[in-house]
């Protein structure tokens, strides 16, 4: 635990608040040392199908820092105002492609993507006009039954019926599964495939990280699930956004799991680390896993990034992507960004999800501390 605080200790002094406000008065957050990049996309055009949600607008960040020439496409629903200065084409993936039609980009990032036929659809009308597809899907897509490691020639889930377009907890993973295949079967070699895990970090809707240094802010006693040293894994979104151009910029193809952080990080690592990154005066309660279940406290949603030590939980291998370049920055200033980015957005209810009630919360600590004294 010792190297565990200096390590937190040492990466929330990186930066100010000062440094990364702008940024953050914007919803993105601050950038990182791989905005060094040479502007290698001067004088290129990027597409970016979708664009507005999470990983879009840091993905527009990036691109746009990096000189490339930006155009989103999409239905127009989801923050339409976000870049208005950017050429937006308006469609639907689902049976209106036509802004797309006598485009050519030299790249598109297919962010959208969650039914077969629709990428499908995509990526043969644009193949004859753009040189590399990048698909952004999910360490999901594996068939982990068994909680073995995880590397790109895991066997992925399937379905029964392929021709299934709902997406439910059981077809997410196929589909996007499936969505891979159509992309690399419209455009052969020239796709990359980008498989993170839980993606973290400023502009996450899901509450699913977002929870823990929001909590932790809050103070006094806290309910801390399962096991302290349960390994955990998450990418900050900034840093899966760099490494995706970095694929780009080296024209790098084929398919890489990206996930994190690299060095490794515990679930007691992790709410330690935002005590200290947030200065808060916190006390954990680790109740154990057995004793959640029980009382019905929810693994994963309700009580983010806590699975049980019963369920299937192979650790991703990122090997090959941390070949290709891929890098994490420290955990502190993922915590820090989230937190400050979670103060602007609290009125969005989305911002902390269906994560633990504090009456639930208090409720379920009382049960643990109230137990009968055992014999």
């Amino acid at each position: 635990m010792d190297y565990s605080r200096r390590r937190f200790l040492q990466t929330a002094a990186a930066g100010s608040a000062a440094a990364i406000g702008t940024n953050l008065a914007h919803g993105v957050a601050s950038r990182t040392a791989a905005d060094l990049i040479s502007q290698d996309g001067k004088g290129k055009k990027l597409l970016i199908l979708g664009g507005t949600r999470f990983l879009g607008p840091h993905l527009v960040d990036t691109a746009l820092s990096h000189g490339w020439e930006v155009t989103l496409f999409n239905r127009g629903k989801s923050a339409p105002e976000m870049f208005g200065d950017l050429e937006t084409l308006i469609g639907d993936r689902k049976d209106n492609l036509t802004a797309l039609e006598d485009r050519k980009w030299d790249v598109v990032i297919d962010t959208s993507g969650y039914v077969p036929a629709h990428v499908k659809a995509s990526a043969e009308l644009l193949a004859e006009n753009v040189g590399h597809y990048v698909f952004i899907s999910t360490v999901s897509v594996y068939d982990d039954k068994e909680g073995k490691p995880l590397d790109e020639e895991f066997p992925v889930g399937t379905l029964e019926d392929e021709t299934v377009e709902e997406v439910t907890g059981e077809t997410y993973g196929p589909l996007k599964a499936l969505c891979e295949q159509a992309a690399e079967a419209a455009m052969p070699g020239r796709v990359t495939v980008v498989r993170p895990g839980l993606i973290v970090g400023p502009l996450d809707n899901s509450g699913r990280f977002t929870y823990w240094p929001w909590r932790v802010a809050k103070g006094g006693e806290i309910l801390a699930p399962g096991d302290p040293e349960a390994s955990i894994e998450f990418i900050d979104v900034r840093d899966l956004s760099d490494f995706t151009f970095k694929t780009i910029h080296d024209s790098t193809f084929g398919i890489f799991n990206a996930n994190g952080p690299g060095i490794g990080c515990s679930m007691q690592e992790l709410l330690h680390g935002c005590k200290m990154v947030l200065g808060a005066d916190a006390k954990f309660t680790w109740i154990p896993d057995k004793f959640l279940l029980d009382a019905e406290v929810g693994p994963w949603m309700e009580v983010p990034l806590w699975i049980p030590s019963e369920y299937p939980n192979g650790r991703t291998v990122i090997a090959k992507a941390i070949k290709a370049g891929l890098t994490h920055r420290p955990p502190g200033e993922t915590i820090r960004d989230t937190y400050k980015w979670s103060m602007t957005a609290l009125d969005n209810p989305r911002t902390l999800g269906r994560s633990l009630q504090a009456e639930k919360e208090i409720k379920v600590l009382e049960m643990w501390h109230n137990q009968p004294a055992s014999e």
